[in-house]
């Protein structure tokens, strides 16, 4: 979505193909900066939560192995804490292992499935939903923008898996060498002006950079000029 001037609509090139869309199915690790993606064709419940689980088990197995629960209540109250002060809070299960992983991800119906939300519980995983109207939360949204741009622009793909496999190699190649995200809400910005820390925007969420990301634009066709 874009501003346009009065009677000057936005146009397409005269290469551009309306093939159909593709789903980009993302998970992000701001601190490190790597991002785990796959292209599908739809991203319903059946096609999502396989997946999920199977990347979340992935890791969970590269972090280190959590200690024995030596005491229940201070368990639960480490959990207990990220739904302080939420007005609709999920019902944690009686039995919890230690906390070992956050996903924070959009509120939507799929993603609060009893049976997907027990398991995350099971397996150490906290769920946080960002408020309805504030998926500006979510630093995939930032994620996506870029790798978007790297991928898909000034180029013209005739069809969704052509989509899906300029995505998965520009994935790749961002995990190559990746950049951390940090968050910028009103507190850091204010810890930031205390300190002057640079900070760096990234556009689909309050998300920023410490280094500048380069910005890879589509060259502009060369102009004729008439005497």
């Amino acid at each position: 979505m874009s501003w346009q001037p009065r009677r000057h609509p936005a146009i397409q090139p005269h290469e551009y193909v309306r093939g159909g869309t593709t789903k980009i199915l993302t998970l992000f690790h701001p601190a490190s900066g790597q991002v785990r993606l796959q292209s599908a064709e739809r991203c319903t419940n059946a096609v999502l939560h396989p997946w999920l689980r199977e990347h979340l088990s992935a890791v969970l197995a590269e972090l280190p192995a959590p200690a024995p629960v030596q005491d229940p209540a201070a368990t639960r109250t480490a959990w207990g804490m990220w739904q302080a002060g939420l007005t609709l809070p999920f019902t944690l299960p009686e039995k919890l292992p230690p906390l070992r992983l956050l996903l924070v991800w959009d509120n939507l119906t799929g993603h609060k499935t009893p049976e997907l939300v027990l398991w995350l519980c099971a397996h150490g995983i906290m769920p946080l939903y960002t408020p309805v109207g504030g998926s500006w939360l979510n630093m995939a949204e930032s994620i996506q923008r870029v790798l978007k741009r790297r991928a898909l622009a000034g180029q013209h793909p005739h069809s969704p898996v052509e989509i899906g496999s300029w995505f998965e190699q520009t994935a790749r190649g961002w995990n190559a060498q990746p950049t951390p995200f940090v968050w910028n809400g009103k507190r850091r910005q204010r810890r930031r002006r205390a300190s002057q820390d640079p900070l760096h925007r990234l556009g689909g969420s309050g998300a920023c950079t410490r280094q500048p990301l380069p910005q890879h634009r589509a060259k502009e066709p060369a102009k004729c000029q008439v005497l």
